[in-house]
């Protein structure tokens, strides 16, 4: 039977301890490796992926200081052998065609079935790719239908985190004013980083300024 080496990248632990319990069972894999934060996977496949190597990532795409979407890239750029599959709650327009364009091999959402989860695994490490129906289904809609503004597909949270970061918050402060953790806004900055395709605080700045958000009261 052949084993395959696997590496989770998920900043919560609930649903990290939740992906051990269900791949820990099976044999065929062996979890080399947990990780809550990209750069930490990015780093580790550098250093041993070569005399190592792992067959699949499983990562979600809300990760404070290095995302999914960058951890994927990363991989394919660098370790083109090793499968990625994406499990995560952030399924719009933008992030899920990024990571198409960036060859991930598979997304489903958090919220998918463990029997639908098993599937994937199976299918990226048999060679093929597994995308969910509602990741197909939103992937469809971005390429056949009128293309979606960016700002439309932000949240109203995620249009106030923007604001406060225009005017000049900190991130605690903000986390205090929102009443969230730090942790929280560092991820929504992260978010909103990507889906805006800005390359850092001051690209969101002049977003918001472009959205009129600093106008409002």
């Amino acid at each position: 039977m052949n084993t395959y080496n696997i590496i989770i990248a998920d900043d919560h632990k609930m649903f990290l301890d939740g992906l051990i319990s269900i791949l820990g069972n099976n044999k065929a894999y062996t979890i080399v490796l947990t990780a809550d934060r990209g750069h930490k996977v990015a780093k580790y496949l550098d250093i041993n992926n070569a005399t190592e190597p792992i067959d699949l990532v499983i990562t979600d795409v809300s990760m404070p200081d290095y995302s999914g979407i960058e951890l994927n890239k990363h991989i394919k750029d660098n370790h083109p052998k090793t499968k990625t599959l994406v499990v995560s709650m952030l399924h719009d327009t933008t992030t899920v065609q990024t990571l198409t364009q960036d060859n991930v091999d598979g997304y489903v959402p958090k919220n998918a079935e463990k029997e639908e989860l098993l599937t994937a695994i199976e299918t990226i490490l048999n060679g093929d790719k597994y995308f969910s129906q509602s990741i197909k289904e939103v992937y469809l809609k971005g390429m056949f239908s009128k293309e979606e503004k960016l700002e439309d597909t932000l949240s109203k949270r995620e249009k106030e985190v923007l604001k406060l970061i225009a005017q000049e918050f900190t991130t605690q402060e903000i986390a205090d004013q929102l009443f969230l953790s730090k942790h929280t806004i560092e991820s929504y900055r992260k978010n909103l980083i990507s889906k805006l395709e800005v390359r850092n605080l001051a690209g969101l700045t002049k977003y918001a300024i472009k959205l009129g958000l600093l106008e409002e009261e």
